[in-house]
């Protein structure tokens, strides 16, 4: 199997079969310098075309790196461009296989131009259309910033490198000591990938996020018959609380839940599921994970991280671009108390606060567990614009832990005296009653009945419109 042939394969693999239409197949460089003249190269390094998923029109390119190593340079860059040009009149997603030297150093200042014509495209496509990245071989240098302008980026485990500057060029690092360009550190430590997995697995697992997505941000009939019980009761949910992840997939249709960077900052977890068929993004807290044998795996304090929060943000802010509603299951104390994460914590909360207060789309909330503090407030209260609030009957809603609130209040006296006051104000300033009686929470739910209450609030919030105030943009 030659080289040339793996980047059609990788399109006729990732769409519907015999639906690939290429564009510009006899493009080839212009560039003479280096003698390049002589070599051939075919499409100039990336096949560029149209086809569908599920019936759904995407336009996809990929990167040969039997032509020049994929490199980029000035044809190569212009048929991505016209293919986003496309892309952008006819409303449809873009789907970058990536496998490439990086930049073209025969072509010099061309290649530079096309690099920066590549991510002006992609600025221009943002929050209009969704783009997605898979990489494949070798994506490095200026070719790095390419995957993290788009939504998601999809990363092959054993093959692929992701880097801006090689392992080997860091102070004091080396491939053996540190792979920085490996799928596993770019999706676990980086937080750049979103999904990890063989050849086979990413291309399968694109076209179950396109299913997931609107091919536009006004595409608002991205819905699939839902063959579920909308009333599933699910009585096993209320041992969720810790791992939210299980919880969502429970509530969802069919079962069904797309994590998006799993490997990132577990103690938030991010992803969509469908509700009656409509696509609802969902970020929860999470303070268990448990594998997919229910084998258990590791444990969070149940406080708000930089890293869990900056996730949960810009997830947020590509939902509401694309009209996505969104869904949050709280259990949260409070937030990470270390000196590496003091200094951007509140830079961190501050962006997970704009981006629910800023989201227009419809938002529900589900407190779960704790919800303490202005930790809670952050995590799409009502007080920063939730439309609806639901509560499971042993939720804690307040300031802080009762018994915490209650050596402050009662500072100097007795054991029982102070368990007496921790009782007190449970009931009066912790519980889930005592919020929904202020109306911060608008009703207490069966556990057992959550997925029931969630769809019949989103259906209510179908035909939300909610106006801010005149503006340019924000700058949070």
């Amino acid at each position: 199997m030659s080289n040339s042939s793996k980047a059609s394969q990788r399109i006729n693999a990732l769409l519907d079969d015999n639906s690939f239409v290429e564009i510009g197949a006899k493009v080839t460089a212009r560039a003479t310098d280096f003698n390049l003249k002589q070599t051939e190269t075919p499409s100039d390094g990336v096949v560029t075309g149209y086809g569908v998923i599920d019936g759904n029109l995407v336009y996809v390119y990929s990167q040969d790196a039997s032509v020049l190593g994929g490199s980029v340079g000035e044809m190569h860059a212009k048929k991505i461009v016209n293919l986003y040009n496309l892309a952008m009149k006819m409303g449809a997603p873009v789907i970058g296989l990536i496998d490439s030297a990086g930049l073209r150093l025969q072509e010099a200042t061309d290649a530079l131009q096309g690099f920066g014509e590549i991510y002006l495209k992609q600025t221009l496509a943002s929050g209009v259309i969704p783009q997605i990245t898979a990489v494949f071989g070798n994506c490095g240098g200026g070719l790095a910033v390419i995957p993290t302008l788009t939504d998601f980026t999809f990363m092959e485990e054993k093959k692929a490198k992701l880097f801006v500057n090689s392992p080997n060029a860091l102070d004091g690092n080396s491939v053996d000591k540190c792979d920085t360009a490996s799928a596993a550190f770019q999706s676990s430590e980086a937080g750049i990938v979103d999904v990890v997995g063989s050849e086979e697995d990413i291309l399968s697992q694109i076209r179950e996020l396109v299913g997931f997505l609107p091919s536009n941000f006004k595409d608002y009939d991205s819905y699939e018959e839902c063959s579920d019980d909308l009333n599933r009761m699910s009585p096993e949910i209320g041992g969720c609380a810790g791992d939210t992840s299980i919880a969502l997939s429970l509530i969802a249709d069919n079962n069904n839940f797309f994590e998006v960077k799993g490997a990132y900052a577990k103690d938030m977890v991010t992803g969509f599921i469908r509700l009656d068929g409509m696509t609802v993004g969902a970020v929860a807290n999470r303070s268990e994970v448990f594998d997919a044998e229910g084998n258990y795996e590791a444990k969070f304090d149940g406080t708000l991280s930089v890293a869990g929060c900056e996730k949960a943000a810009d997830f947020v802010n590509f939902c509401d671009a694309f009209g996505i509603p969104v869904l949050t299951l709280t259990n949260v104390k409070g937030f990470d108390a270390t000196k590496c994460a003091e200094k951007r914590i509140a830079k961190a909360v501050a962006k997970l606060t704009y981006a629910f207060a800023n989201a227009t789309v419809p938002k529900v909330n589900v407190v779960v567990g704790k919800a303490y503090g202005s930790a809670y407030v952050a995590m799409n209260s009502k007080a920063v614009g939730a439309d609806m609030v639901f509560a499971w009957p042993d939720a804690c809603i307040g300031t802080m832990d009762a018994k915490l609130a209650a050596k402050i209040l009662c500072d100097g006296k007795s054991a029982d005296e102070i368990d007496a006051c921790a009782k007190e104000y449970a009931a009066l300033q912790t519980s889930a009653e005592s919020a929904a009686k202020r109306g911060y929470v608008d009703q207490i739910i069966d556990t057992a009945q959550t997925r029931k209450y969630v769809i019949g609030a989103f259906e209510m919030l179908l035909t939300k419109k909610e106006d801010r105030p005149e503006k340019k943009h924000g700058t949070v």
